[in-house]
């Protein structure tokens, strides 16, 4: 389907004879020294697909003439406008850099806990790292390549059909992602691993080292007047997120389908949740030097995340009655009603 530069093809080892690598019954452990490295990379992956496509788009919407803007003529001299001033294709082209960009912040992020695992000589630091990096690495694997996939879509829609030919490259794209969601683990594999061995499996323990986090970041910022309008919705977010998180762990004493109802749609809003958080990093980094700024980089940041608090961060409330509503509705058919 995609990524036809890999040599992707099927192995069969029948009859063949294997040799054991280090101890038997230990192979998993061995492998995950490196697989929390392999699934943010593929997180990353996700998110370069993504990139790709939205550099594409802003070029094809500032180029690509089509009616006139609602408020009226925006370049008369031409037989019409960029389809740039069209409200929709803003919502599409904003969607796109709010999942890139926080995206990419959330990898950074994420990165970071796995270098302080990995090299810190602090026990108790390395020893909090480690827990991060469980908690987290599922978000960035899955989290990502989903919104990858959705930001190539997009792009491919803003070309509009030439979106679906093959001499933009839009196609490719989506093509190549594609594959991100499913090989280092599928990512609703992903969405069990978070919320049944380390949520509900810590019982929150490992969950509350990332509410702490954004709690501090909260705390050291209450006054300062670039992040006042982001705070609260941030705040409320995470309780929001914490809420669901007691439910669900609740749930899962008396029912075994609880976990496995509840995941996916679990990962998202966390995922949705931590990328707020991503973007009120963003906005404090950004506001001290935006006045100053010609370029449009640094005001454009703060606009952008203004338009995540206000259109994207809402999913987390359809999201978390979804997840209230338990496993009910899913388990009701008997197999012959699917």
């Amino acid at each position: 389907m995609g990524i036809k530069g890999s040599a992707t093809c099927v192995m069969n080892f029948d009859g063949a004879k294997g040799w054991l690598v280090g101890e038997e019954n230990k192979g998993l452990a061995a492998m995950f020294t490196m697989m929390n490295y392999e699934r943010l990379g593929v997180g990353i992956q996700g998110i370069g697909a993504a990139e790709a496509s939205l550099q594409s788009a802003r070029e094809y919407a500032n180029e690509r003439i089509q009616s006139r803007a609602p408020t009226g003529a925006q370049q008369p001299e031409k037989a019409a406008d960029p389809i740039l001033v069209h409200p929709d294709v803003r919502r599409m082209l904003l969607t796109m850099k709010s999942y890139v960009e926080g995206g990419r912040a959330f990898s950074t992020y994420v990165a970071q806990w796995l270098d302080i695992s990995k090299y810190s000589q602090d026990d108790e630091q390395r020893k909090h790292a480690e827990g991060m990096v469980a908690l987290l690495t599922p978000v960035a694997k899955a989290f990502l390549t989903d919104r990858g996939l959705d930001t190539t879509i997009i792009g491919q829609q803003v070309f509009g059909g030439h979106g679906f030919i093959r001499e933009w490259g839009q196609e490719q794209l989506v093509r190549d992602c594609r594959i991100t969601q499913i090989y280092e683990g599928t990512n609703g594999i992903q969405a069990m691993d978070l919320m049944g061995r380390k949520v509900v499996g810590s019982q929150g323990k490992l969950y509350e080292l990332f509410v702490q986090d954004v709690a501090t970041f909260i705390e050291a910022n209450t006054g300062d007047a670039a992040l006042k309008p982001y705070l609260e919705p941030l705040a409320a977010a995470v309780e929001r997120l914490s809420d669901v998180t007691e439910h669900v762990i609740k749930q899962a004493g008396d029912n075994p389908n609880a976990i496995g109802a509840a995941a996916v749609d679990y990962l998202d809003m966390f995922g949705y949740t931590a990328l707020a958080y991503m973007w009120a990093k963003t906005v404090k980094a950004a506001a001290p030097k935006a006045e100053a700024d010609t370029s449009g980089f640094y005001t454009g940041k703060l606009k952008t995340a203004r338009f995540y608090f206000d259109r994207l961060l809402p999913k987390t409330l359809s999201l978390a009655e979804g997840i209230r509503s338990g496993s009910d509705a899913m388990m009701a058919l008997a197999a012959n009603e699917i």
